[in-house]
């Protein structure tokens, strides 16, 4: 609906500018722009700096409100490099998310608290842009209301109502960290000092990035506070649009409120000229501070070298722009002393060719910057040859200076950022998704637009089609656009119809086989239930990793982070994404540790905290102590009455399995459930036999058992299936858990996996994502349903250290519709997770 909505909007506005366009014409747009003096470039340039100086203070304190403190360096750099990408690609919250996802996370930040201070900043930003743009309407009322046909008493009774709102809310904020309830909603309130900040913050940076714009416009054509009104709302409607930087709606805004002011031609002279300075341009800067990072990448801090590695983000944007750019020029005529040198120095047939590739080359860079994102190293290389190619046609397509300094910022920035496309895949190995082949669409669509625009006085005939001349820009551009277009057509048809990946089939036994040796030289002990052999397995090309996963409808689940050396891991990840949308589905990954977040942010992926998982260091654990008096105490208790504990090395169960199995039934038939799968191990012969158990017996009865999970690293240790008889002593878990991790103490294991406790550590913060405040509710009311607050006592007892554990997966409902398919994986089916 709010999408729908959106593009209504971007419609009614773009028809309605339509009208201003006709009065236009290409020739006098170009004279305009050439004809803007460069002090008014520079005046341009500097407000554009301010207006990102004062961004560097939203994020500043947005992380001050979240309670983190960082060097003022990393704020500003992340700041930065986050609104160059946003301004461009839009869809702020998630470009920019991403970005201070990485490098906050880089410094040391939890993701929880990076994600309050983004979602501090977004309202920050909506709530500044409101308010300064009262403050405009209220300030120049006269002229603006001569523009929209209202009087000007009532904009200044709203402007002024929104204005006492603000002071209102500042006001309301002096108690500072009180929470604000309304309709059921509760948010803890910023202090006075940091509300008026961030208003002052909005103000100067609004302010600033409208001077970029009004400098440009011919002098006295508008007031500056009634200018800065209406830029206010134009840039509110472009994010409201959804469309990338607000391109088309903000325009149409500032055309229809501006067309009667200005002349057209100036002011859409303007707005290019804007769009360049305050867009391009620190684009460009920002792909230049990520390459600085990249040369520095050796012996740098976490900070820098996640720069680097975003350099292939940036670099998908800034490709994608100047395809577009080589396309837009391929349906413009060159100057006229560009055509008279060209008739001097180079053959017709020469400029031909050129003005053709070009456009065709610009259509290939919109599709290898998908690549680029994807990281692949053929994107890389063709990118780079591409770059090239069009550098050497800039000359005798049309002498363009302008197009040759951006390619070569492009082809400097890749060969700088050659390690970062690391993922050996063919460039159309991947399927392009919808929403990049209908950005492509849009393009291609939109620069059809302007070639009829620019030639709209040129008479349309056949032989048009056939005129080659070096003054011939009309039939030179139709071919050019011709071929684009059914190119372009060709990619999608057969995008469109790739053959789709075969059924999944479980792992064979030599795979099994070839997954144990690779889980026995890793330090994850629960990669073992990849023995469970009821997940299918994705293996790395070097065969030293791979990622198990099921998958059921359309949601594919990956149990853990990959299993192997970490070096494996982005290109499996990403190898696991694309093939899950190339089969139509939602690709997720379950219980993944916090250090490996950033490479599921660069796979596109959305980062949600499922509970905490319980380690226990082992060197130093000890049954002594106040922390550990209650279970030292279970465990003098289980001494005194007779049990005793002892290990079995895997396959020595063998004589003891009946036993086991007893033991097993019981447990589930006290317990009314079912044996479980995926993230659990279950029962079954030749996986108990498999791995080591440690049982425990009273009077030589086995009461209860475990089965155990460790690697030849002897780094992490685990348990899996854990069963008891109902009529075992009270203390008898108790006394196991504390005889095995003594028992890897001995063998000299680091570190204890309890295992994680669902919905555990749930931020409490107002401005917490409402999944988590969500799982938090559940955490504390929802024991009718699972035993949370219980099990995160029991482990407690061992007094571990807590470490989050997270979900991630697509946006939107996808997560909600994934947890649901996970729970089905592991009861075995939907009517299993209601009956246990």
């Amino acid at each position: 609906m709010y999408a729908a909505l959106a593009l209504l909007l971007g419609a009614l506005l773009v028809q309605a500018a339509h009208k201003v366009m006709a009065e236009l014409s290409y020739g006098a747009i170009v004279e305009a722009v050439r004809g803007t003096p460069p002090a008014t470039l520079l005046l341009s340039v500097l407000a554009t700096a301010l207006s990102f100086l004062a961004l560097t203070f939203y994020d500043r304190s947005a992380l001050q409100y979240a309670g983190a403190r960082l060097p003022y360096r990393v704020v500003a750099e992340t700041s930065f490099i986050a609104f160059a990408l946003s301004n461009t690609m839009g869809l702020g919250v998630l470009t920019g998310g991403a970005v201070r996802m990485r490098l906050y996370g880089a410094a040391g930040l939890e993701a929880g608290m990076i994600s309050r201070a983004i979602a501090f900043n977004a309202i920050g930003f909506g709530v500044g842009i409101v308010v300064v743009g009262a403050a405009a309407v209220v300030w120049g009322a006269g002229a603006v209301a001569s523009m929209v046909g209202l009087s000007a008493g009532l904009l200044k009774a709203l402007g002024v109502a929104v204005l006492l709102a603000a002071a209102g809310f500042v006001g309301v904020c002096r108690g500072g960290g009180d929470d604000l309830r309304l309709a059921g909603w509760s948010l803890r309130l910023p202090s006075a000092s940091i509300a008026a900040q961030q208003l002052l913050i909005s103000a100067l940076d609004v302010v600033a990035a409208a001077a970029a714009l009004w400098v440009l416009l011919p002098e006295g054509a508008i007031g500056f506070p009634a200018f800065v009104g209406f830029y206010s709302l134009a840039i509110a409607l472009g994010v409201i649009s959804h469309v990338p930087g607000g391109l088309g709606v903000f325009e149409a805004v500032m055309l229809l409120a501006l067309g009667h002011q200005v002349p057209a031609h100036q002011l859409v002279s303007a707005l290019v000229l804007y769009r360049a300075v305050y867009h391009l341009l620190p684009l460009v800067l920002a792909l230049a501070l990520l390459v600085l990072s990249e040369l520095q990448r050796g012996a740098a801090t976490p900070v820098v070298r996640a720069a680097a590695s975003l350099s292939p983000l940036l670099l998908s944007a800034f490709t994608f722009v100047i395809g577009a750019m080589l396309l837009v020029s391929g349906v413009t005529p060159a100057t006229g002393d560009a055509t008279v040198l060209l008739a001097q120095l180079m053959p017709l047939p020469i400029v031909e060719a050129a003005h053709f590739l070009g456009s065709i080359i610009g259509l290939a860079l919109l599709f290898v910057a998908r690549g680029m994102f994807l990281r692949l190293d053929a994107s890389w290389w063709a990118g780079l040859i591409l770059a090239l190619v069009s550098l050497v046609l800039c000359l005798p397509k049309g002498i363009a200076v302008s197009e040759a300094v951006l390619l070569s910022v492009l082809t400097a920035s890749l060969a700088l950022s050659r390690r970062q496309f690391n993922r050996k895949a063919a460039l159309f190995s991947q399927a392009f998704t919808g929403g990049w082949l209908a950005a492509v669409a849009v393009v291609v669509a939109a620069t059809g637009a302007l070639l009829f625009f620019v030639y709209r006085d040129v008479a349309y005939v056949n032989q048009v089609w056939w005129q080659f001349a070096f003054d011939g820009h009309a039939p030179r551009s139709l071919r050019a656009m011709v071929a684009v277009a059914l190119v372009a057509f060709i990619v999608a048809l057969v995008q469109l119809l790739r053959r789709p990946h075969p059924a999944l089939i479980k792992p064979s036994a030599g795979a099994l086989d070839q997954a144990a040796r690779i889980v026995r030289a890793q330090g994850v002990a629960g990669a073992g239930l990849v023995m469970m052999g009821d997940k299918s397995l994705m293996v790395s090309e070097s065969q030293r990793a791979f990622v198990m996963f099921g998958r059921r409808g359309r949601s594919w689940v990956a149990l853990y982070d990959p299993v192997g050396p970490a070096s494996e891991w982005p290109e499996l990840v990403w190898r696991f994404v694309e093939q899950a949308r190339e089969s139509g589905g939602r690709a997720a990954f379950y219980q993944v540790r916090p250090e490996a977040l950033p490479v599921y942010l660069d796979a596109g992926l959305r980062v949600y905290k499922l509970g905490e998982c319980a380690l226990v260091d082992l060197p130093g654990f000890s049954l002594q102590g106040k922390a550990r008096a209650n279970l030292r105490h279970g465990v003098a208790r289980a001494r005194r009455e007779g049990l005793s504990f002892e290990v079995l090395a895997p396959g020595a169960a063998a004589p003891v399995f009946d036993e086991l199995q007893a033991i097993s039934d019981a447990w589930l038939n006290d317990h009314n459930t079912a044996e479980k799968a995926f993230s659990l191990g279950a029962f079954q012969r030749d996986y108990v036999l498999g791995q080591p158990v440690a049982l425990v017996r009273q009077a030589g009865r086995a009461v209860a058992f475990a089965t155990l999970m460790c690697t030849d690293q002897k780094i992490e240790a685990s348990v899996d299936l854990m069963r008891q008889l109902p009529d075992a002593p009270r203390s008898s878990m108790d006394f196991l858990f504390a005889q095995v991790i003594l028992h890897f103490q001995a063998q000299g294991f680091q570190r204890f996996n309890l295992g994680m406790v669902p919905l555990a550590g749930m931020a409490q913060h107002p401005l917490a994502p409402n999944w988590q405040r969500l799982a938090r509710l559940l955490f504390n009311h929802g024991e009718n349903f699972y035993n949370f607050q219980g099990l995160r006592a029991f482990k407690a007892k061992f007094d571990p250290v807590w470490e989050p554990r997270y979900l991630t997966a697509p946006g939107g409902l996808a997560p909600f519709i994934i947890l649901t398919d996970i729970a089905a994986l592991i009861a075995g089916g939907f009517r299993r997770v209601m009956s246990k």
